[in-house]
């Protein structure tokens, strides 16, 4: 008997989740850097839209990391699903919260539009440095700490 698409879930580890914590820890370590350069540009109103941008982006992430980790503990079904239209839920929470500071006076919408872009696409590529493409280590790649530490727990 075949597993149907409409029961099967993931159990397991949640790499998604790991890889969105590791991402989320390099962009706090380079927050400040792009945080300084708006400033320079756009003055204290581009340091503090910059600095939104950035929490707005961490949280489209966190956010992102988490519907996938609930929805794949249920279906494959759940989980297509969940991705489709919480896709569009974070596009939309993104625009609300645009939408909603687009006229107040800290705002520079130049630095904001920037800050989003550059945190989304800058903390992708920076990532993709330490993703692992192997079915054999989902997520990360292993460090010679984490390898170590899966070869003693393979042992037991």
């Amino acid at each position: 008997m075949t597993a149907s698409p409409f029961t099967t879930r993931l159990d397991g580890p949640a790499p998604e989740v790991e890889v969105t914590r590791d991402m989320l820890r390099r962009g706090v370590w380079g927050a400040p850097v792009l945080i300084a350069i708006c400033a320079a540009i756009w003055g204290g109103a581009g340091a503090l839209s910059s600095a939104f941008a950035i929490a707005l982006v961490m949280f489209n992430f966190a956010l992102s990391a988490g519907i996938i980790a609930w929805a794949s503990r249920i279906s494959l079904v759940v989980l297509m699903g969940a991705v489709m239209f919480g896709y569009l839920l974070r596009l939309g929470i993104i625009f609300l919260a645009v939408f909603l500071v687009h006229e107040a006076g800290w705002v520079s919408l130049p630095a904001l539009g920037t800050s989003i872009i550059v945190t989304h696409l800058g903390l992708l590529i920076w990532e993709l440095r330490y993703v692992s493409m192997s079915l054999a280590y989902p997520g990360l790649k292993p460090t010679s700490n984490n390898s170590t530490q899966r070869n003693s727990d393979k042992s037991n």
